[in-house]
């Protein structure tokens, strides 16, 4: 994506749906498109740990970090808006303050109210056990990605909490992760441009899809939406009523 792009606020999409592209494009377009969502244990568990994280002091200051809570992210580079569980802001050398990389960007930045330079480290919590998987690394960098052009400054890791096991996985934004990044975002966004929810496919990951009972990938096949598929189904019973 050149980097003179710029999308208008009306363009922008959900940071959080990069993981949903990653892990399955119908998925992304059933809930972006279609407006389908059902919850299942894996959802639930999220939302309950994301309501505790949003509770939390919105600053709160340990040691050599500020931490701020809920915090609103946009790129309109990338063409997405958000809000990151947890931003950390981790104290650097005063001297660290000019210096700047190839692109003008600081390696740290100036806090109102305290000294600096402080650098952000973007923390995302999940549910579950801690494990690698690609969509939330993504979305992670892609938060990161929006810290940078809102800031002007680096941001090269941060985190991913997993609050069933309390552990920590950090995440380095590598170039290979900005370019998946990107890709990603690029793909979000011809979803939402075409209107069209792509083709069921059963794979084995569809068992941990809270939407599995209602995109019914053995039986919808590759040629039916769930709106289509539900409409012919109420069309039947109809029928067979009368």
């Amino acid at each position: 994506m050149p980097n003179d792009v710029r999308f208008a606020e009306d363009d922008l999409q959900p940071i959080s749906k990069l993981a949903d592209v990653c892990f399955c494009e119908r998925r992304a377009a059933l809930h972006l498109l279609e407006r389908v969502w059902e919850d299942n244990i894996f959802t639930v568990e999220g939302t309950h740990l994301h309501r505790k994280v949003d509770k939390g002091n919105p600053m709160e200051r340990r040691g050599r970090i500020r931490i701020a809570r809920s915090l609103r992210l946009r790129s309109l580079r990338l063409g997405l808006v958000g809000k990151a569980d947890v931003v950390e802001f981790h104290r650097l050398q005063e001297s660290v303050n000019s210096s700047f990389n190839k692109r003008g960007a600081s390696e740290g930045v100036v806090l109102e109210g305290v000294k600096g330079p402080w650098r952000p480290f973007p923390v995302e919590y999940k549910a579950g056990k801690l494990r690698h998987e690609k969509g939330y690394e993504v979305q992670l960098c892609a938060q990161a990605m929006c810290l940078e052009e809102m800031l002007n400054c680096v941001v090269p890791e941060g985190a991913l909490f997993y609050g069933k096991t309390r552990q920590r996985l950090d995440i380095p934004f590598n170039k290979g992760l900005r370019s998946e990044t990107k890709a990603a975002t690029v793909r979000l966004h011809e979803i939402v441009r075409s209107g069209k929810t792509p083709r069921a496919r059963y794979e084995n990951k569809c068992k941990k899809c809270s939407l599995l009972q209602l995109c019914m990938p053995k039986v919808t096949g590759a040629q039916r939406d769930v709106r289509s598929y539900l409409k012919k189904a109420i069309s039947e019973t109809e029928m067979e009523t009368k």
